[in-house]
């Protein structure tokens, strides 16, 4: 039973489709694995064992009448802290939030439960979910899986965690500038961020509405497709046949390879040369409105995250991380107008980016330019952590200025991923070319 702790939750779906693994033993495996952990405590907010135990007997019934749900129906996944859970603890990773306790599931939550997937508990993340790092002293720091010395990148730290330490067999994250993805680079995931607007945000805590997206951490890019259809409460992309043969892919030049570590570089390179090989085209795209789009990022994501926590902040500021405290107060400094003139540029800007991309199946770049920084110096100096943050950020955030849905995909070299970028609402289509690239980028025997 061991290895269904590193199976895909396509996988195990299968396994239960075909009555060789039971959804009650698959779930007390999964919440053996986790009580017996010990990075559990820096995984996992809290569990919600007799949820899952329900569950997991109701999909168990399901199996053997020969009525499944759908393919993920009984198989255990993780939820962010900041997805509401009726009756259970949904605090965002702020002791701002601590005791807050919803009447009712967050829809995506409703949706995945109505597809039969299990809830094995909350996960920890970044305060409000407003840093790339992970680093949370306020409630725990999950490690990175290649270091467990260092951060797992955030701000869905646990949610890539609790995956990829064997503690569930997907994560749900939200993303607002990288908070899917850069955990999931770090930690040799699939990352998934959606377009803004496409999965509902209805019951999960905000911190840039504009911004704000959810999507799937996992092992494989056909779990990221049926957990976007789980969400939803749609059907799955149709990953069969997928290739790279033909696709015409762009790599962005312009800052997004500025200052890279020597390792995201092979790591990165190696993929292009994998990409070619199987069959892709890869042309290099400069695209000036990146550099204009970036300039206005502190000015929009800091106006709206102070607008809406500002109040509450300012009412009891000591209970936050001083360095998250500062990233949010700095929207105080911001007038109504110019962050109304800063979202038409921006509209503007990314109406020059659908232009130029549009000849393309995706654009790529390498999905952090570092590798995760060691905790005890991001939490022992300042400057270090704003400036580590910022550059941990600054490729993620490419996609969601722009509007694009994205998928980012291990490369092979520890904590190093690509990203796969693709139009707004177009997250089928990339979704199959990301299985093409999956396979292009698969071990040779």
């Amino acid at each position: 039973m061991q290895e269904w702790l590193n199976a895909s939750a396509g996988d195990l779906g299968r396994g239960i489709g075909v009555g060789k693994i039971d959804p009650v033993d698959l779930t007390e495996t999964y919440l053996e694995a986790i009580t017996a952990h010990e990075f559990t405590p820096r995984i996992y907010a809290r569990l919600t064992e007799d949820r899952a135990r329900a569950e997991a007997k109701a999909a168990s019934d399901r199996a053997k009448a020969g009525q499944r749900l759908g393919l993920l129906d009984g198989v255990p996944i993780s939820w962010k802290d900041l997805f509401d859970s009726a009756g259970v603890g949904t605090e965002a990773g702020s002791a701002l939030l601590a005791g807050r306790v919803p009447d009712r599931d967050a829809r995506v939550l409703r949706n995945a439960t109505a597809a039969g997937l299990v809830c094995l508990g909350k996960t920890h993340m970044t305060e409000l979910a407003f840093s790339g790092l992970g680093l949370n002293p306020v409630t725990q720091s999950p490690p990175c899986l290649n270091d467990t010395s260092a951060v797992s990148g955030g701000s869905s730290s646990g949610a890539a965690t609790s995956v990829a330490f064997g503690l569930a067999a997907c994560g749900i994250g939200s993303d607002t500038g990288g908070s899917v993805r850069v955990p999931s680079g770090w930690n040799d995931l699939v990352g998934l961020k959606t377009t803004s607007g496409r999965v509902s945000l209805d019951g999960v805590v905000q911190l840039c509405a504009k911004f704000d997206t959810v999507g799937p951490l996992a092992r494989t890019v056909e779990d990221a497709a049926l957990m976007l259809a789980a969400l939803e409460g749609g059907r799955a992309a149709d990953l069969r046949g997928a290739t790279l043969a033909g696709r015409r892919l762009a790599v962005l030049r312009d800052v997004v390879m500025d200052d890279l570590d020597p390792k995201v570089q092979a790591g990165f390179d190696a993929a292009l040369d994998a990409f070619r090989a199987a069959g892709a085209v890869i042309e290099n795209l400069s695209a000036p409105e990146i550099p204009d789009a970036m300039e206005l990022a502190g000015l929009l994501y800091t106006s709206e995250a102070y607008g809406t926590w500002g109040k509450m902040i300012e009412a009891n500021p000591t209970a936050m991380y001083p360095e998250v405290l500062t990233r949010f107060r700095a929207g105080k400094a911001h007038a109504a107008h110019d962050y109304v003139a800063g979202w038409l540029k921006l509209d503007a800007l990314r109406q020059t980016w659908a232009r130029r991309t549009a000849g393309f199946d995706a654009v790529l770049c390498p999905t952090a330019p570092i590798l995760p920084p060691e905790k005890t110096r991001l939490e022992s100096d300042s400057a270090y952590f704003t400036e580590r943050n910022l550059l941990t950020l600054r490729n993620t955030r490419v996609g969601n200025l722009m509007g694009s849905c994205a998928v980012t995909l291990p490369t092979g070299i520890p904590s190093v991923g690509i990203t796969l970028m693709g139009q707004p609402m177009q997250e089928e289509r990339l979704l199959r070319l990301a299985r093409g690239a999956e396979l292009a980028l698969q071990p040779k025997d």
